[in-house]
């Protein structure tokens, strides 16, 4: 067998759950008074990590939607290199790689301390938990090669 199997499909009530999950994250990350623009960078970032192409496509649209500037998104994988972002949102990125990528301790304590200083508790909860909910999805399309349309 050599086709990959969707699994949002084969196990709709799984993923039904990711989906839950992802509307309540949404919910604490506005409520944290997060904007959804901050959102969608941590998004795209971590969908830039794991090399998700369908969610690349699918959150670039909702950047855009949210009034992300093409000029930012084109630099978002250079994000530390360039002035365009935001205190509050070089804080969020750098939590966001270091939650899609634990295992460097070093940068996980220096994205963690960044973000103490420019984030509140509630906003550091938000974007970990919408690193964490976009890694799921991310496995989630990688796995299945969902295409992009």
């Amino acid at each position: 067998m050599t086709g990959r199997i969707f699994i949002d499909k084969q196990s709709p009530k799984a993923y039904h759950a990711l989906v839950q999950t992802s509307e309540a994250v949404r919910t604490t990350a506005a409520d944290a008074g997060l904007e959804r623009t901050v959102v969608e960078l941590v998004n795209l970032r971590v969908s830039q990590l794991n090399g998700c192409a369908f969610c690349l496509d699918v959150h670039t649209k909702a950047a855009v939607r949210a009034g992300v500037e093409t000029r930012r998104l084109g630099v978002l994988a250079a994000w530390r290199d360039t002035a365009l972002f935001s205190p509050l949102e070089r804080a969020a990125l750098a939590l966001a790689e270091a939650t899609t990528h634990p295992t460097d301790a070093d940068a996980q304590e220096a994205a963690y301390a960044e973000a103490r200083e420019v984030l509140t508790d509630d906003q550091i909860s938000a974007v970990v938990w919408v690193a964490v909910t976009i890694n799921a999805f991310n496995r989630v399309s990688v796995l299945s090669k969902h295409p992009v349309r």
